[in-house]
C-alpha cells in the first residue's frame, strides 16, 4: 500500500510541477511546451556542450561528437547535430530550424560491404549568419558559406557558396542575398 502512496504522491507532484512551470513559461515567452522541454533549461544544454555566447541547445535533440556552435546560435527541437564523423561547426548568429539533420559521417559503404569497408567522414561547416530551414539535412563534408538561405526539406550534399539562396533535393542555388545594413533583399535567377 506504501508503494501505491508514494507512487500517487509522486504523480500529484509531476502535475503540480507542470502546471507551475508550464504557467511561469506561458507568462514569460507566450509558449507552451512539452514537460521535458520545461524541465530543461536550453541555454544551460548550450552551456553543457560549451558553445559560443548565447547560444542556445534545445533539450529535444541529439548531439554526437565534436561540435562546435558559434554565439548567438539558435538550435531548434528535434535536430540531429552528428560530429562523430569530424568536426561539426556552426557559425554565429545561424538559426538550425526544428528537425534539421548535419552529419559528418555516412555508413553506406560499411553496409555494401557487410561490414568490411570502414564508415566514411568528413568535415562539415556551416557559415556564419546563415538559416537551415525546417527538416533540411546536410551531409558529410558539406560546406554552407556565410550569410546562405537553406529552404525547408533540403538536401545539402555539396558546397554552397557565400549569400547564397538554396534548396531542393539536392539543393541548388537558387538566388543571392544582398545584405545593407539592416536590410536584406533576395534575388532570384531567372527560371531556364
Amino acid at each position: 500500500m506504501a508503494k501505491r502512496n508514494n507512487a500517487v504522491n509522486l504523480h500529484d507532484d509531476l502535475i503540480k510541477l507542470h502546471k507551475e512551470l508550464r504557467e511561469k513559461t506561458w507568462k514569460k515567452w507566450k509558449r507552451i511546451l512539452p514537460f521535458e522541454e520545461l524541465l530543461f533549461d536550453r541555454w544551460e544544454k548550450a552551456n553543457f556542450l560549451k558553445t559560443k555566447k548565447d547560444a542556445n541547445v534545445y533539450h529535444n535533440n541529439y548531439v554526437y561528437g565534436h561540435v562546435e556552435v558559434g554565439e548567438n546560435t539558435w538550435i531548434g527541437p528535434y535536430t540531429l547535430l552528428d560530429g562523430s564523423g569530424g568536426k561539426l561547426k556552426i557559425g554565429n548568429f545561424c538559426s538550425i530550424s526544428s528537425g534539421v539533420q548535419i552529419y559528418t559521417h555516412q555508413t553506406v559503404k560499411w553496409a555494401l560491404t557487410g561490414g568490411k569497408a570502414p564508415y566514411e567522414k568528413a568535415r562539415t561547416t556551416i557559415g556564419d549568419f546563415c538559416y537551415l530551414g525546417p527538416y533540411s539535412i546536410v551531409t558529410m563534408g558539406s560546406t554552407i558559406g556565410k550569410c546562405s538561405v537553406i529552404g525547408a526539406h533540403s538536401l545539402v550534399n555539396n558546397r554552397i557558396p557565400p549569400f547564397s539562396i538554396a534548396f531542393g533535393i539536392p539543393a541548388k542555388v537558387v538566388g543571392k542575398i544582398q545584405i545593407k545594413g539592416k536590410n536584406v533583399s533576395f534575388k532570384y535567377f531567372a527560371k531556364k
